[in-house]
């Protein structure tokens, strides 16, 4: 089998680790690719959002296979090209991939399909805005309606930064989404869907602030963690009978079958479990901690879902150790990353056991010196016996690795390894 995958970070490169290690891949090319996914495989160029230009590469490659990573081409129609070009492809179509490019779309089809889910009011003024703010009161919940590439949602105190937030949505989308906000641990579930089918991946937690104790401004992700050891008993199957498969009957509904990821961000609150948002791609972090434990075939198992075969797929095996995965920023990130800082230590890291380093922002000067080239820059994923284990083995490899001005959370998976993590006793009916 010779497998496409669309795309350029750090979840890319976990996805193209994954797939290599498929007896029956042949080839993985990936495109654009980085530096660190170049070093696994072939990479060629290509506009990810350029659906004509996808296509004319899947064709002169024969692949069997088509992955696309990121959300921006799936949201572009990507995925619709390669479907119509035969190819099978594990994506959503771009009206499926609105469950992400739209929050107020994401709204819509889970009260139709009653998933349990905030209390959300989409604001088309700054005035709207404000009262909704005012309603809702804090925390403060406001979310960009459409790609952010993670950095759309403030949670704040502050009701002048929150309004902020809203008037700097508005100023580029015609609508805002103030939300209500939900207490409890946050997980992420990826669950693979053939438009019919739902299959969950094992549950992680990623760490979306840029600093310890879940301090600073929102990232895209500065690290994750899996399994969760916390985790109430029958989560994963309650999670997929009450959001995920309803979601993709909905979606079936209304013909437009979801085929492809639903990445499933939830809160575990006191009124049990409801959804902080829906991505129609593997999440970046987590994919990094969650594809490090999978033993199952990766292709052969989005190959079935790319053609409607996933209920015929065997369950899932997974690597009982735990995965860390924890991400080095460049300066300045999240507002104003610095690029063009040399990378040192790559090699003394990589060759770490049971150690991955996996390039996200990164680029390559003339003279072959690995540079920063974006804000969130590697991703270190480590496995372990215990979150203990995989902890100490990720952050000796994080020690190894240098470059000015790099920053990292030192705590990632930390208050779950100390069995800190509390889930609220669920006081009232769900929904």
């Amino acid at each position: 089998m010779k497998v496409l995958v669309i795309g350029s970070g750090a979840r890319e490169h976990a996805l193209v680790a994954a797939l290599s290690r498929d007896p029956q891949v042949e080839a993985v090319i990936a495109a654009p690719g980085n530096p660190g996914i170049g070093r696994m495989c072939e990479t060629r160029p290509v506009d990810a959002t350029d659906s004509a230009a996808v296509v004319d590469l899947a064709e002169e490659l024969d692949a069997d296979l088509v992955v696309v990573g990121p959300e921006a081409p799936l949201v572009a129609g990507v995925a619709d090209a390669l479907r119509q070009a035969s190819f099978p492809v594990f994506g959503p179509g771009q009206e499926a991939a609105t469950l992400e490019g739209s929050k107020a779309f994401a709204k819509e089809v889970m009260a139709a399909a009653g998933v349990p889910t905030a209390a959300a009011v989409p604001a088309a003024t700054e005035g709207e805005a404000q009262a909704a703010l005012d309603r809702f009161g804090a925390p403060y919940v406001v979310k960009a309606d459409g790609l952010a590439a993670g950095k759309g949602v403030v949670v704040t105190d502050d009701f002048d930064a929150a309004l902020t937030h809203a008037t700097s949505c508005l100023a580029v989308s015609d609508r805002v989404v103030i939300e209500d906000y939900l207490d409890g641990p946050e997980v992420s579930l990826f669950v693979l869907c053939d438009g019919t089918t739902a299959l969950p991946l094992e549950p992680a937690q990623d760490f979306k602030r840029i600093s310890d104790g879940d301090s600073g401004p929102n990232t895209g992700g500065m690290g994750a963690y899996s399994p969760l050891p916390w985790a109430p008993p029958g989560m994963v199957d309650e999670i997929v009978a009450t959001v995920a498969q309803p979601v993709v009957d909905e979606m079936a509904r209304r013909g437009s079958p979801f085929t492809g990821l639903l990445y499933c961000g939830l809160a575990l609150t006191r009124n049990g479990i409801e959804v902080v948002e829906f991505n129609v791609r593997f999440g970046d972090p987590e994919t990094q901690a969650v594809l490090a434990r999978l033993r199952s075939p990766l292709a052969q198992t989005l190959l079935a879902a790319a053609e409607g075969r996933l209920a015929q797929v065997p369950a899932l095996e997974w690597d009982p150790r735990s995965a860390v995965a924890v991400v080095l920023a460049a300066h300045g990130y999240p507002e104003a990353p610095r690029t063009g800082d040399p990378i040192s230590g790559l090699e003394e890291a990589s060759a770490l056991a049971d150690t991955l380093v996996l390039h996200a922002g990164t680029t390559t000067s003339a003279q072959g010196e690995t540079l920063t080239g974006g804000g969130r820059v590697l991703s270190v994923v480590a496995l372990g016996e215990d979150l203990d284990a995989a902890r100490a083995r990720a952050y000796e490899a994080v020690e190894l690795i240098g470059f000015d001005g790099e920053q990292h959370r030192g705590d990632i998976a930390l208050t779950a390894a100390q069995g800190r993590v509390t889930v609220p006793v669920r006081t009232g009916a769900q929904g």
